[in-house]
C-alpha cells in the first residue's frame, strides 16, 4: 500500500548515491526495481550468480569445531607429549592414560554431535523469515533466500535481514542499537539506508536490498566482534583459573623431578615412567570434558522441552539469576487480546466508521487485529497522514480526508485533561482489563508527528487478556527459590496490578507503581526497584534503565519478553529470554528462546543450570584433590631424590575408580542446590587439606614399605591401595547425601580394585603385588586418612562459606 507522500515504490529522483551513517558505513543506491518486485527468473539468476543472502552463523557449532574443541586442548597436548615419552620406554601398560584421553575426547565429540543434531532440527522452527515482494505478491521466505534487489516488506517487530534503501515508509522507525549503540529509534524515509541487524519498532515500509550475505554491514561487524556481550560463565572462569594454576605448576615439578633423577643416577626407563606418572597425575584431564558434557546434556534436555539455548553459558547464567523481569503480555497472559466493550463518549461522532478506517492497515498490530474482529476494516475513508504506534509514545493516529484525525492510545496520554473519562478508564483497568482511549481532533497531524491540538474523547475501548494457567505456579517457584520478580509492563498500573494480584506476583495491600514517577538517576531508580515489584506504563528506555539499575545493585538479571518494546532490555540483561511467538528482534538478541512461548518452561531452565553448576563443583573436588596430592608427592620425591611412588598405570586405575567413572554419574544427576559464588575458593578449601592428607598417608606408607624391604612393586601397590582408599572417601563426601545407587557405585569401584588381584596376568599387567607382611599397617594408615578426610568435610560444611551441602539427587 503506497503512502500519500510516496505513491509509487520507486526511489525519489533526488535520492543521493550514498547515505552515510554516523559510523561512516554507507549503503550504495542501485537501480530501482519494478514496483512488483523481482520475478522468479531474476531471483534464480541472482542465486546462480552467488548474489543471495549467505546463511547466517549456524545455530550450533560445526562438526569440525566440535572435533577441534574436544581434541586440540591444552591438556590433550600435554598428555600427548607424555604419551610419546612413555612409549619410548617400551612399556605399553604405562601408556594407558593416552587411550583414556582418546576415549574421553570421543565421548565429548559424540555427546556434542547428538546435541548439535537436536538443536539444528529445532532451529529450523525458529529460523528467521523475511517478506519479499516478488511477481507482485508478498512471499514469506527464509532470510537466506533474500537476493540482491529484492523488495522486502517490513512490519513492526521485524529484523532487517539485509542492507538496503527505503522505497516506501509509513511511519517506519528503525532501532539500530545493536549496530551503533544508539538506543533512540530513527525514522526512515524514502531514499534513506537501512542496515541488516537493525529492527523495526514502529510503522511499516519496504526497501530494496543493496547488499547481501557477507557484504552486509551486520555480517561484517560480526566478523570483527559482536556488539553485545557473550554470556559470562562463572563456572568456566573458575575452572580455567584452576587449570592455570596447574599449568604453572607443571614445568616447575617437571624440572624438579628431572634434576632429581639426574643427580640420583640419570634418566633410566623406570625413572622416565615415574616422571611421566607425576605429571600425568597433576593433569585434571576430564574436568573440562565433563563440564562440556554437562552443559551439552542440559542443552539437549532443554531442547526436548522446546527451549533453544543460543549460548551454553546461558544455562549456567539463569542458575545465577536472582531477579527475573518480565512483561505482563506473553508471560502472565498468553498474549491473545479480545475486544470486550466500547464505551462511547461522543454520540455525535461516527466512532464505528473511524474504527473500521483505523483497522484498514497492511500489517495491523495485535490491538488493531482484535478490533478488526469486531469492526470490519474499510477503505471508505481516505487516509492522508498517519503516525504508527510506538511503545515510547503509547499512541498512534491517522488523519482522514474530511473526517479529521483519530488518535488511539493510553487514556492518560491521549485524554490527560478529561478526568471523568480517565476515572471510567481506571475503573475498568482495576478489573484487570486493558483500556485504550479513542480521541478525535478536527486538526491534521502536525509535521513533527506530535499529538494534534484540540483532542476530545470519542470512546473508551476495553480489551480482555487471558491469564496463563501456570503463571501463578511459575511465579511461586521463583519466590520459593529466592528469586525476586519484577513485572514491568506498558499497560495501565491498575490493569497490571489486578493481574499481578491474581497470580500472586503482588501480596494483598501491595501496589503497582506508575513508571511516569520513576527517577532517571540510576542510583535513585535502583532504590525504588528494591521497594516495588510491579510497574505500569513503562517505556522501552525505562525497561532498559530498570535492568541496568538492578545490575548496578549487584543483581544478576534475567529479562523475558516477546515484543519489540522489550528488545533493549533483553539486550542489556544478563540473560535474555524471548518467546518463540515474539518478534524477530527479541529472538535475535536473546540467549534463550522458548519455542512454545510458555513462561512455565523457565523453572526447568533454572533447574538445569543449578544442576550443572552444583554437580560440576562435586566432580571438581575429585579432580583437584588428585591434582594436589599428585603435585605434592612429586615435590616430595624430587626433594628427597627418590623414585616417584606410582607408575602411570597405577594412576590410570586410581583415576578410573575414584574419579573418572564416578564423576560421569555424579555430573549428570539431579541437583537443586542454589547457586553460590566462590567455586574456586570452596574447591581449593576442600582439595588442599584433603590432598595433603592423601600425600602424608601415601608418603608414610611408601617410606614404611621401603624400610620393610618390600620390593618396588609391593611399595607401589600399597601406595596405590592407600590412595584408592582415601579417594573412595573423597568420593563418598562428593556424592553425599548418599542413597542406594551411590552406595552401590562406591562399592562397585572398591570391588573393581579388588578384582585386579585374583588373576596373575592382570596383576602383572598393572604391576600390583601385595606384601606378605604388614598389610594391616597399610590398611590402618588408609583408615586413619579416611577418618581425617571425613572430619575435614564435616568441619567445612559447618563453617561459613565452606563446603557446599549437596541437594538430594
Amino acid at each position: 500500500m503506497a503512502s500519500a507522500e510516496n505513491p509509487t515504490l520507486g526511489f525519489p529522483e533526488e535520492a543521493p548515491l550514498l547515505r552515510l551513517l554516523g559510523n561512516g558505513i554507507g549503503v550504495p543506491l542501485r537501480e530501482p526495481v519494478r514496483p512488483e518486485g523481482l520475478n522468479s527468473d531474476e531471483v534464480s539468476e541472482r542465486v546462480k550468480n552467488g548474489l543471495g543472502n549467505a546463511a547466517a552463523e549456524a545455530p550450533s557449532k560445526s562438526v569440525a569445531e566440535i572435533v577441534r574443541s574436544n581434541t586440540l586442548t591444552r591438556f590433550n597436548f600435554i598428555l600427548g607429549v607424555l604419551f610419546v615419552a612413555i612409549l619410548t620406554t617400551g612399556v605399553f601398560q604405562d601408556a594407558l592414560f593416552g587411550i583414556v584421553a582418546v576415549i574421553n575426547s570421543s565421548i565429548g565429540i559424540v555427546q556434542e554431535l547428538k546435541t548439535k543434531r537436536t538443536l539444528d532440527r529445532l532451529a529450523v522452527l525458529n529460523a528467521p523469515r523475511a517478506r519479499a515482494l516478488r511477481d507482485g505478491v508478498v512471499q514469506d521466505i527464509p532470510v537466506e533466500g533474500v537476493v540482491l534487489d529484492d523488495l522486502i516488506v517490513l512490519h513492526s517487530g521485524d529484523q532487517v535481514s539485509a542492507d538496503g534503501i527505503v522505497s516506501q515508509s509509513e511511519g517506519l522507525q528503525i532501532d539500530e542499537s545493536l549496530l551503533s549503540g544508539e538506543s533512540q529509534p530513527m525514522e526512515k524515509h524514502s531514499g534513506e539506508p537501512v542496515l541488516s541487524g537493525s529492527f523495526v519498532v514502529a510503522g511499516t515500509g519496504r526497501y530494496q536490498v543493496t547488499a547481501v550475505g557477507h557484504n552486509s554491514y551486520a555480517r561484517g561487524l560480526a566478523r570483527q566482534a559482536r556488539q553485545f556481550a557473550v554470556t559470562p560463565s562463572e563456572l568456566m572462569r573458575g575452572i580455567n583459573q584452576i587449570l592455570r594454576y596447574v599449568t604453572w605448576a607443571l614445568p616447575v615439578v617437571a624440572v624438579l623431578l628431572l634434576v632429581s633423577q639426574f643427580r640420583s643416577g640419570g634418566l633410566e626407563r623406570a625413572s622416565v615412567a615415574g616422571v611421566v606418572a607425576a605429571l600425568v597425575g597433576m593433569v585434571p584431564q576430564g574436568l573440562v570434558l565433563l563440564t562440556s558434557i554437562a552443559f551439552g546434556v542440559a542443552v539437549l534436555k532443554l531442547a526436548r522441552k522446546k527451549v533453544i539455548v543460543r549460548e551454553l553459558a546461558a544455562v549456567e547464567g539463569l542458575a545465577r539469576v536472582d531477579v527475573v523481569c518480565f512483561d505482563k503480555t506473553g508471560t502472565l497472559t498468553d498474549g491473545s487480546i479480545n475486544f470486550e466493550e466500547l464505551l462511547a463518549e461522543a454520540p455525535d461522532l461516527d466512532i464505528e466508521a473511524a474504527l473500521r478506517a483505523l483497522c484498514n492497515q497492511e500489517a495491523p498490530n495485535a490491538t488493531l487485529a482484535a478490533l478488526a474482529s469486531r469492526f470490519t476494516p474499510s477503505d471508505a475513508w481516505q487516509r492522508v497522514g498517519s503516525v504508527a504506534f510506538s511503545s515510547a509514545t503509547k499512541w498512534s493516529a491517522a488523519t482522514f480526508a474530511g473526517h479529521g484525525t483519530w488518535i488511539l492510545g493510553a487514556p492518560e496520554v491521549v485524554l490527560e485533561d478529561y478526568l471523568p473519562v480517565l476515572a471510567r478508564a481506571q475503573e475498568r483497568a482495576g478489573r484487570g482489563l486493558r483500556v485504550l482511549a479513542l480521541g478525535y481532533s478536527s486538526e491534521v497531524l502536525p509535521a513533527n508527528r506530535a499529538l494534534p491540538v484540540g483532542i476530545r474523547p470519542a470512546a473508551l475501548l476495553v480489551f480482555g487478556e487471558k491469564l496463563r494457567p501456570q503463571a501463578a505456579q511459575t511465579l511461586d517457584y521463583f519466590v520459593r527459590q529466592g528469586v525476586s520478580i519484577k513485572v514491568i509492563s506498558g499497560d495501565s498500573p491498575s490493569t497490571v496490578e489486578t493481574l499481578a494480584l491474581k497470580v500472586g506476583a503482588l501480596a494483598p495491600g501491595e501496589r503497582a507503581l506508575d513508571a511516569g514517577t520513576l527517577p532517571e538517576e540510576l542510583g535513585a531508580l535502583s532504590e525504588v526497584l528494591e521497594s516495588y515489584k510491579v510497574f505500569g506504563r513503562v517505556t522501552p528506555l525505562q525497561k532498559q534503565a530498570m535492568v541496568k539499575a538492578l545490575q548496578a545493585k549487584g543483581h544478576v538479571v534475567a529479562m523475558t519478553g516477546d515484543g519489540v518494546n522489550d528488545t533493549l532490555a533483553l539486550k542489556v540483561a544478563d540473560i535474555g529470554v524471548a518467546m518463540g511467538s515474539g518478534s524477530a528482534a527479541t529472538k535475535a538478541v536473546a540467549q534463550l528462546v522458548l519455542l512454545d512461548s510458555d513462561f512455565a518452561a523457565l523453572p526447568a531452565v533454572v533447574a538445569e543450570g543449578r544442576r550443572v553448576v552444583a554437580n560440576i563443583e562435586r566432580v571438581a573436588n575429585l579432580f583437584v584433590t588428585k591434582t594436589v596430592w599428585a603435585a605434592l608427592l612429586a615435590i616430595l620425591a624430587g626433594t628427597l631424590q627418590i623414585a616417584y611412588p606410582l607408575l602411570p598405570r597405577h594412576l590410570t586405575v586410581i583415576d578410573a575408580l575414584t574419579i573418572g567413572i564416578p564423576s560421569f554419574f555424579l555430573a549428570l544427576q539431579p541437583n537443586s542446590r542454589r547457586y553460590r559464588p566462590g567455586l574456586v575458593k570452596r574447591v581449593l578449601r576442600f582439595s588442599a587439606p584433603v590432598g595433603s592428607v592423601v600425600t602424608v598417608a601415601a608418603s608414610v606408607t611408601y617410606l614404611w614399605a621401603r624400610s620393610n624391604a618390600d620390593s618396588i612393586v609391593e611399595q607401589r601397590t600399597v601406595v596405590t591401595l592407600v590412595i584408592l582408599m582415601v579417594g573412595l572417601a573423597v568420593l563418598v563426601v562428593a556424592a553425599a547425601p548418599l542413597n542406594w545407587w551411590k552406595i552401590a557405585l562406591v562399592a562397585l569401584m572398591a570391588g573393581g580394585f579388588l578384582a585386579l588381584f585374583p588373576s596373575p596376568s592382570i596383576r602383572n599387567f598393572y604391576g600390583l603385588s601385595l606384601p606378605r607382611t604388614g598389610l594391616g599397617v597399610v590398611l590402618g594408615v588408609g583408615v586413619v586418612a579416611m577418618v581425617i578426610t571425613a572430619a575435614i568435610s564435616v568441619l567445612l560444611k559447618s563453617s561459613p562459606g565452606g563446603l557446599s551441602q549437596q541437594s538430594r539427587g
